[in-house]
């Protein structure tokens, strides 16, 4: 999660479409150019199964001079010892 987070605030799209799973995965990513990322906050994380996990994150940017918060619970699957991002769902 917490590299994931980097690679949005560094703007990494290869990495990003890297650790998102096939099924989920999009074409292409656009960035928010005038987002300012503020911080990233690990609530909770769970394995839900041998090779499936479940992370609460709370992530905090500004854009357009208003500050917001994306709060997810993001679901992962590990294949080949790699995790990959599957889903989320706004908390």
């Amino acid at each position: 999660m917490r590299s994931r987070y980097s690679a949005f605030v560094l703007q990494q799209a290869d990495y990003l479409r890297a650790t998102w799973h096939a099924s989920n995965r999009p074409d292409t990513l656009d960035f928010e150019s005038d987002a300012r990322w503020l911080g990233l906050e690990v609530r909770r994380h769970q394995l839900t199964g041998l090779d499936s996990a479940e992370v609460e994150f709370v992530a905090r940017f500004r854009m357009d001079g208003k500050a917001t918060r994306l709060h997810e619970k993001s679901r992962f699957v590990r294949e080949d010892g790699r995790w990959l991002y599957v889903d989320g769902d706004g908390a």
